[in-house]
């Protein structure tokens, strides 16, 4: 149940933009506060008892409390920046506390790191972090001063893009740094 709940709140971070974007003429703020507040609470609920992951999970439900509250289509287009704060938060105390997400994620695949390898996960969770830095702070700007539309073209499109060109670089850094043609 806990992986439908997850899955549920990935493909609600996903599609967020676009039915903010298209779905504010049917629904209101709170209705999205209300539903995006039962998602993660469900989370919390039914979730590990990770120290980070309950955090994450109280912090979003604050802010989906919030927008049920005030009912603020303004606050709707902060979601984003939120979610790019948690993954901001998330890797750079990583590399604070150790290990460092990359490596971690990298030790699912191979338990037993070369020294080389710990140096370059440590390398890429800077970047990023330094990645999640930008997107928020865009995000941000984006949500403060910029239309709707343009908005909902960033963090429901070119983010994403931008995502994947991330993992396509590291992943061609990585078969070269790894010897691979």
């Amino acid at each position: 149940m806990s992986r439908l709940i997850g899955l549920g709140l990935l493909l609600a971070g996903l599609l967020y933009p676009f039915a903010v974007y298209f779905g504010m003429e049917h629904f209101a703020p709170w209705q999205f506060g209300l539903l995006l507040g039962g998602l993660w609470l469900a989370r919390a609920l039914l979730g590990k008892g990770n120290p980070g992951s309950r955090w994450m999970a109280a912090s979003a439900i604050a802010f989906c409390v919030l927008l049920a509250v005030f009912d603020s289509p303004l606050l709707l287009r902060w979601y984003p920046v939120l979610i790019s704060a948690f993954m901001l938060g998330l890797f750079t105390l990583s590399l604070k506390y150790g290990p460092p997400m990359v490596e971690r994620l990298a030790r699912l695949r191979e338990p037993q790191l070369p020294a080389r390898a710990v140096i370059y996960t440590r390398q890429v969770t800077v970047a990023w972090s330094v990645f999640f830095l930008c997107n928020g702070v865009l995000a941000a700007v984006l949500t403060l001063w910029a239309p709707l539309s343009w908005w909902m073209l960033y963090t429901g499109l070119i983010s994403y893009g931008l995502m994947g060109l991330m993992f396509a670089i590291e992943w061609l850094i990585r078969q070269r740094v790894r010897g691979r043609p």
